[in-house]
């Protein structure tokens, strides 16, 4: 029984958000700015990423809706944030994901990407909303114990936040990952880069395989040349030279109720554009 059932009342619709800003400050100076842009959107919860702010940087005027920010330890780098017209019952934070991270260097490569504002889980009444920006593995996969280390503890966080409430789980951001060859322009030349190594794959797909959906594709199986990223170089944006590298993931209890899944594309003020999910909950 899910939770919406257990509280038996009818489930509404949400529409949902999810944006990399990369960087909120450049957004807000851009035209049209960020608040037009929220307003376009007029979602009931949208989530960013990449906010590169400290606290107390940006105000930001929200009328109707909670902020719930998460802001990095290190100076102009990383971040996340969620406003919700509903105001959470708890929140939680990347920290949240620690007592999953093993022990070793593991658990070492988790305590320091934890300091980087990188997880906003929100939980309201029906479900849990986790907004993520996942660790990019980088150049040469640099940082790629880093992010298997995260990817591990980030999966098993949320089944917990499932496996302790009853409720379901909403997860969307940057996830840093083609999943498949259908998810980037150019797959071969790809092949083994940051966002499209084999191991970035194979966690991807054990996160879906514990029991999420992805949205997108649940809606869209087919559908090529859909991207939610693109490079500033090589007039990328133009060309839809893209990956998708930003999701919704749904539990696979209540991916029935998906009504929409959007990638919105003719969205500037970013490498990244927003995606949407619309769904009954």
């Amino acid at each position: 029984m899910t939770d919406t059932a257990a509280a038996g009342t009818a489930p509404r619709t949400y529409k949902f958000a999810s944006w990399n800003v990369n960087g909120l400050r450049a957004v807000l100076r851009k035209e049209p700015g960020f608040e037009e842009i929220f307003a376009d959107l007029a979602a009931d919860i949208l989530a960013i990423q990449e906010t590169k702010l400290q606290e107390g940087q940006v105000e930001l005027e929200l009328p109707g809706y909670t902020q719930t920010w998460s802001h990095a330890e290190r100076k102009g780098y990383a971040g996340t944030a969620v406003f919700s017209r509903e105001e959470p019952l708890s929140v939680r934070r990347a920290d949240s994901l620690l007592p999953f991270a093993g022990e070793g260097e593991a658990a070492d490569l988790v305590a320091v990407a934890v300091t980087e504002g990188r997880v906003c889980a929100l939980e309201f009444e029906r479900f849990w909303f986790v907004d993520v920006y996942t660790p990019n593995a980088q150049n040469e996969l640099a940082r790629i114990e880093t992010r298997m280390a995260w990817d591990d503890a980030y999966r098993a966080f949320l089944k917990s936040l499932e496996e302790e409430t009853g409720k379901p789980v909403v997860t969307c951001g940057d996830f840093n990952v083609a999943h498949e060859e259908i998810d980037l322009k150019n797959p071969k030349t790809n092949r083994g880069n940051a966002g499209f190594s084999d191991e970035e794959r194979g966690k991807f797909t054990e996160l879906l395989g514990v029991g999420f959906t992805d949205t997108f594709r649940f809606l869209h199986p087919d559908e090529t040349g859909a991207y939610s990223w693109w490079s500033y170089r090589f007039n990328a944006r133009k060309n839809n030279t893209g990956w998708r590298i930003d999701y919704f993931l749904v539990s696979d209890s209540v991916r029935d109720r998906i009504r929409e899944a959007g990638i919105r594309s003719d969205i500037f003020g970013s490498d990244h554009c927003p995606v949407e999910l619309v769904i009954d909950l």
